[in-house]
């Protein structure tokens, strides 16, 4: 066994006692993510359930009843009963309600007559995600009152179009099922880079890089000894992290264990080589945190595709976006976890991975001296 080899087996020894002797990186590895995935798991959500809903109807009778009632039965509506249109626009005014639903006199006499009952909905657009879920609701809900009348009526539906739909990947069409795999990554894009800046830091900050720095141990040597431990620390964090996943959030796992564990080992190394880069210039805790929050999960959050769609931003923010190593984890996990081995998803993403991994970890290699300034 050679020299360089003894003292880099001795120098990842030392970082595993390091690691043993003092918790806070392996809070960073486990409790970390999984706090943070707990809390976004649970607070994060593009659902619209139990929006509150003005109902007003000029002239109340059975059929406006039958009509009503479907809110009430409802998931997704919390109706209010309002006399007037004017209170019921009140209401939204002051943010009580979300939208109004309407009956106007005229509703009995048109569904009997004419067959044809026109509704009146009025939506706040203020959160213009939440409007556009809130009028497909009401117009589902809508189309499935008129089949179940006209059923009842022992007629066809008047509605010329029959839609239906046939959700591929999310059947229940739960946002949980696609943030979380997108959250992963995001929380694994932070903890990675803080395992390595930070920790660095830290022994800036006791002095002990600088008894490193005068043995003959070389900076590569180093390097190679704080990689290697705080990167079985992340792919320990992952697996916890994919463990919540699967059994506390009900995301089903269709893809392989060994395709997201090489990923995600090429996504540890991007993220580790991250950490390592931000090391070179920042020798406080403070700074580096800072910097690994704002230079690592803000890009991320934003411009990986985890909430906002790429394809619907700007050609320029568009090309920035190949820049941040999150946007192809999150490519990989959604199709590893709700479509399955995608492979025309999962290579040419994983070869990006690969790719940024050898950039910033020879970003890191070049920006380390082995000198005290």
């Amino acid at each position: 066994m050679s020299a360089a080899t003894t003292r880099r087996i001795a120098l990842i020894r030392k970082e595993f006692l390091q690691i043993a002797r003092d918790p806070s990186a392996l809070a960073i590895a486990f409790l970390l993510p999984a706090m943070l995935l707990l809390i976004f798991g649970y607070g994060v959500s593009l659902d619209a359930r139990n929006v509150p809903v003005a109902i007003v109807v000029d002239h109340p009778d059975a059929l406006t009843a039958s009509f009503t009632g479907r809110f009430a039965q409802s998931a997704y509506f919390r109706p209010r009963a309002y006399l007037t249109i004017q209170s019921a626009e009140r209401a939204m005014a002051a943010n009580r309600v979300t939208a109004i639903v309407w009956l106007r006199s005229d509703f009995t006499r048109g569904a009997e007559t004419t067959g044809a009952a026109p509704i009146g909905v009025l939506v706040n657009g203020v959160d213009a995600n939440d409007a556009r879920l809130v009028e497909g609701y009401v117009q589902q809900l809508w189309a499935g009152w008129l089949e179940d009348r006209a059923r009842a009526d022992g007629r066809a539906a008047s509605l010329p179009i029959t839609v239906e739909p046939r959700v591929r990947f999310n059947p229940a069409v739960s946002s949980k099922d696609y943030l979380v795999p997108g959250l992963i990554a995001m929380i694994m894009t932070l903890t990675g880079a803080l395992l390595t800046a930070l920790v660095i830091a830290r022994e800036w900050e006791r002095g002990t890089m600088e008894g490193l720095m005068v043995t003959r141990v070389r900076i590569g040597e180093i390097l190679t000894a704080k990689l290697v431990p705080y990167f079985v620390l992340g792919i320990g964090g992952m697996s916890a992290s994919v463990a919540l996943a699967v059994f506390v959030f009900g995301v089903p796992l269709r893809g392989s264990l060994w395709v997201l564990t090489a990923t995600s080992a090429l996504f540890m190394l991007a993220a580790l080589g991250m950490g390592l880069l931000i090391s070179g210039v920042a020798r406080n805790q403070f700074v580096a945190g800072q910097i690994a929050i704002i230079a690592t999960f803000l890009p991320a959050f934003m411009l990986s595709g985890f909430v906002f769609d790429i394809d619907s931003m700007p050609r320029a923010v568009r090309l920035v976006t190949h820049l941040v190593a999150a946007r192809y984890f999150v490519a990989i996990l959604q199709s590893v976890f709700l479509a399955g081995d995608v492979w025309s998803v999962i290579l040419p993403n994983a070869a990006a991975l690969a790719v940024m991994a050898a950039i910033f970890l020879g970003l890191a290699r070049m920006t380390a001296r082995k000198r005290l300034d």
